[in-house]
């Protein structure tokens, strides 16, 4: 992980599927862990996913508030 990978998840939007068009650190914990199951896309969505995933089940989604606030 790259700490611009942070800021990342409250910029990126998901770009297909149920929740297309929402910011990736908004996406639902059933939905990530979903992935999970299923398999993570490639490349950096992919990696975002899986960081957000770790971030959700860890309980850790405050620590995105601050990079929210940025924008």
């Amino acid at each position: 992980m790259k700490p611009e990978d942070l800021q990342r998840l409250v910029t990126l939007t998901m770009p297909y599927g149920k929740y297309q068009g929402r910011l990736i650190a908004d996406l639902p914990g059933a939905y990530l862990a979903w992935f999970a199951r299923k398999g993570f896309p490639r490349g950096e969505l992919g990696n975002l996913l899986s960081l957000m995933l770790e971030i959700d089940h860890n309980g850790l989604r405050g620590l995105l508030e601050p990079l929210r606030k940025r924008q």
